[in-house]
């Protein structure tokens, strides 16, 4: 059964300026972030989406840490059930620990705590926890003492979130999915996810969470709405209050105003309402003053730049409704989305590419690269230096994107697309855009040479960037 589809208008009717959408696109373009997809809702209605040619509505993209986001929803309907109370100590939901965790500042570490990255860590624990325990992330984490009193400070650190999941897990018997779906996904109308997880089976929690935009987009709607949906509440009463304000000081934390507002539960404070946060710029932001959700998935590294630019160009829209020539102007556009293929010549200029094949540097993505050419253009064959090697034979999109989904060794399908051309130095430049994620390998191939260079765009940070986990986790 399909999603009720959210409802639409055009931008004048939410009294929505569609100029200042299209000022916040075409910012958004010329910004160091590669936007993948955006939705634009106010007072629960869209009023601006677009996919980014060759990524669409349908794909899941992976949204590092906006996951935590998910996490903390689920860790507030188990408090509702009476599964957790936020002031338990983590350890008491795990007292097979208790003679081991000795240190009093780790059994003092309260649900509150890590629902707040507030463990009274100093910094990121995540490498620590491990070497502790690579097959107990909340085991290494118990045995890894705070600097600080929990409560005390803020420190960005990973199994916080994985405690939090592991929490929901343990005290409910399900896993993280499986949880949130009939209590949440469902109800919401989100259809597939997919979530990485850990060597013992579990969701990371703290990231690997796989969705559409649409997902995003309703998970804001969500909080914007205090928890309630089409008349049914899915989070307690007061959730979203706690949740969204700041719970301990991270001023300091990042250089930029909109990291030093505060954090809440598993969600960021910002200059202007609050949003969930995933690396490379994953959003949901919402505006209660303004009614407002912004979903946005992009590949990029200056998420303060994403924020900037939509306080600049959103929050004026907002003060008037516009014009009808304005609402068309920004359908059309939100329409003809696309990345920017490669330029350069469709053809090469010289002979001897018809074969080519080189090897990739030591440390890099590829192990080698081949092209060839039939009557149905030119072909790539990208080969992996992981074990099992992964093939993945592709064809290369010469006059824009080329979209595939090859079979990598595991059998499971790695949805990209590729756009390349041949440059006036006689190389030929390819990106390899991982359509699941935020991440594009760009490739520079010299036949004269026989080299290749692969670096990616992004780098990503799960699987060591193994092309074949490149996708959403199905399996």
């Amino acid at each position: 059964m399909s999603p009720s589809p959210l409802p639409r208008s055009r931008s004048s009717e939410q009294g929505v300026n569609a100029a200042g959408v299209l000022a916040f696109v075409d910012a958004l373009e010329a910004s160091d972030n590669s936007p993948h997809s955006m939705m634009l809702l106010r007072h629960g209605t869209v009023v601006a989406e677009g996919w980014w040619a060759p990524y669409s509505a349908d794909r899941l993209h992976l949204l590092y840490s906006l996951s935590k986001s998910f996490t903390s929803s689920a860790l507030g309907i188990a408090v509702g059930e009476g599964l957790a109370d936020l002031d338990d100590t983590v350890l008491q939901h795990f007292p097979e620990l208790d003679a081991e965790v000795t240190d009093s500042r780790s059994r003092a570490i309260k649900i509150r705590h890590v629902a707040a990255m507030a463990s009274g860590h100093t910094g990121e624990r995540r490498e620590a926890a491990l070497d502790r325990d690579p097959d107990n992330m909340v085991r290494g984490f118990l045995l890894t003492p705070p600097e600080e009193e929990p409560g005390s400070v803020f420190a960005y650190n990973q199994p916080c979130t994985y405690s939090l999941g592991a929490i929901v897990m343990r005290e409910s018997g399900e896993g993280l999915t499986d949880y949130l779906r009939t209590r949440l996904l469902d109800p919401l109308g989100i259809g597939e996810v997919a979530w990485l997880r850990d060597r013992s089976g579990a969701e990371l929690g703290y990231s690997g969470l796989h969705a559409t935009t649409d997902a995003i987009a309703r998970l804001g709607q969500l909080y914007l709405q205090d928890g309630v949906w089409e008349g049914e509440r899915l989070l307690p009463e007061g959730w979203v209050a706690q949740a969204t304000r700041s719970q301990v000081s991270n001023e300091g934390f990042e250089d930029h105003p909109d990291w030093q507002a505060g954090y809440g539960f598993q969600f960021w404070v910002a200059r202007h309402g609050y949003r969930a946060d995933g690396a490379y710029g994953q959003l949901a932001i919402v505006l209660p003053e303004q009614g407002a959700v912004l979903a946005l998935t992009t590949e990029g590294s200056d998420i303060h730049g994403l924020m900037d630019l939509a306080w600049e160009h959103l929050l004026p829209a907002f003060e008037g409704a516009g014009t009808p020539e304005a609402d068309d102007a920004l359908a059309a556009r939100m329409a003809s989305l696309t990345v920017p293929p490669v330029t350069g010549s469709a053809e090469p200029a010289e002979e001897g590419w018809d074969g080519f094949h080189a090897d990739g540097e030591a440390g890099s993505p590829l192990a080698s690269v081949a092209l060839t050419r039939d009557q149905d253009g030119w072909e790539l064959l990208l080969v992996s230096p992981e074990e099992p090697v992964t093939e993945l034979r592709v064809p290369l999109g010469t006059n824009g994107w080329a979209v595939s989904e090859p079979l990598a060794a595991h059998g499971k399908s790695v949805p990209l697309a590729t756009s390349g051309a041949w440059r006036e130095d006689g190389a030929l430049a390819v990106d390899v855009a991982f359509l699941e994620t935020p991440h594009t390998l760009q490739l520079v191939c010299d036949a004269a040479a026989g080299t290749v260079t692969a670096d990616w765009r992004t780098e990503p940070l799960h699987r060591r960037g193994r092309l074949s986990w490149m996708r959403a986790p199905r399996d």
